[in-house]
């Protein structure tokens, strides 16, 4: 059986379609995150090193968080795997040292998992940093 690959068409509407995916996640993640009363300071925070989906404050707690979506909190668990928490934890260094309070702030990485017809959950310190 030959397999064909799919039109490059196909591949771009499946990216722009996870991007989309991807972006209400995180707008519905956010809205979680203030309703648990975090500031959100950014969001898609981008460094030559990775990207952080969300940073969010509260007092001197700053939530490095990543956004999965996916059908079950443990695929969005393991979606973030060691290769993801170190990229995340050096774009979250650079972050830490451009803030003048750098010193006062405790930092913290959870993850915001949103999964279908629920409400999205929030895992608190779903990882330590180095």
């Amino acid at each position: 059986m030959i397999r064909r690959r799919p039109p490059a068409e196909a591949g771009a509407a499946r990216r722009r379609r996870l991007l989309s995916r991807g972006h209400r996640g995180e707008t519905l993640a956010a809205w979680a995150l203030r309703l648990k009363g975090y500031r959100i300071i950014a969001r898609q925070y981008r460094t030559k090193l990775g990207e952080i989906d969300i940073i969010a404050r509260r007092g001197d707690l700053v939530a490095v968080v990543e956004v999965k979506a996916r059908p079950t909190l443990i695929e969005a668990m393991e979606a973030v795997g060691p290769h993801a928490q170190r990229r995340i934890e050096a774009a979250a260094d650079i972050w830490l040292s451009r803030q003048r309070d750098f010193s006062r702030l405790s930092v913290r990485f959870d993850i915001v998992a949103v999964m279908p017809r629920r409400w999205p959950v929030h895992v608190k310190d779903a990882w330590r940093g180095r």
